[in-house]
């Protein structure tokens, strides 16, 4: 069975500490795919949440003093429950309070997956990559070997976004092929795919690797189908869109359509 199969089968919870910018677009992309958000922040009750969680979320695109403890306290607890735990490292590189925040969860919580752009992922990784907000920006370099350096350095799997997905746990490689530019016209789509990876890993049943890769694949076949459906109407019609297509894509449709290949060693 596919993981996007379990995932529709599950309905995995997917507790989600998230930028005040895309918390409603990522609530309704998960609930279309076929999980369960919650987007739960308040530090009273998100150790609690995150236990009874298939998947942790943290993302710091908008960030203050009140969210880092709560993702700490969330991060912490999804460890100690052996849930897997997602970290959207938004802008890191971008400011010192990023770099210093995103610095600060790597040390204090195991990550089952990173997802970022190159420049962000190269950040946590110590590479020297040019940034621009919380862009990739322009940058020369081995991106593969960015990925697989920090999945090594942070034991767990590091996903790359950009033209073409790397997704790997430091000894394997996927590369995903899918997806469509018109999703950078879109605000949150990026974040809305960190939390689709957790729903994804939330039944991955252990193989971390192979639920990421299809999750980046899936969510790449779902944008080209809702790019040919909205044609030339621009990106408000195609992020509804999209969200239909995290409805609507079968694992047939998928399958047929998927360009996800395992790098040779």
């Amino acid at each position: 069975m596919s993981y996007l199969s379990k995932v529709r089968q599950a309905n995995p919870l997917v507790h989600n500490i998230t930028n005040i910018v895309v918390a409603n677009f990522t609530a309704n992309g998960l609930l279309a795919l076929g999980a369960s958000p919650f987007m739960a922040d308040a530090i009273e009750e998100v150790a609690d949440v995150a236990a009874m969680s298939g998947a942790v979320v943290l993302n710091i695109g908008t960030l203050n003093e009140a969210a880092i403890a709560s993702m700490i306290e969330a991060g912490k607890a999804a460890n100690r429950h052996h849930v897997p735990l997602v970290l959207d490292p938004v802008g890191a590189g971008a400011t010192a309070y990023r770099t210093d925040v995103t610095a600060k969860l790597l040390s204090e919580l195991q990550l089952t997956a990173l997802r970022g752009n190159v420049a962000e992922v190269a950040n946590v990784a110590g590479e020297s990559w040019a940034s621009k907000g919380v862009d990739a920006g322009a940058g020369e370099g081995d991106v593969v070997a960015l990925a697989i350096k920090a999945a090594q350095k942070l034991n767990c799997v590091v996903i790359i976004t950009g033209k073409e997905d790397i997704i790997t746990d430091g000894k394997r490689t996927y590369i995903a092929s899918n997806g469509h530019a018109i999703l950078t016209r879109v605000t949150g789509t990026g974040c809305l795919l960190s939390a689709v990876v957790g729903a994804f890993l939330a039944v991955s049943g252990g193989e971390v690797l192979e639920a990421a890769a299809e999750a980046l694949s899936f969510y790449g076949v779902a944008a080209e189908l809702a790019a040919e459906a909205a044609e030339a109407q621009g990106p408000g019609s195609f992020q509804i869109g999209f969200l239909n297509q995290l409805s609507l894509v079968t694992p047939e449709q998928y399958s047929s359509r998927s360009r996800l290949k395992l790098l040779e060693a």
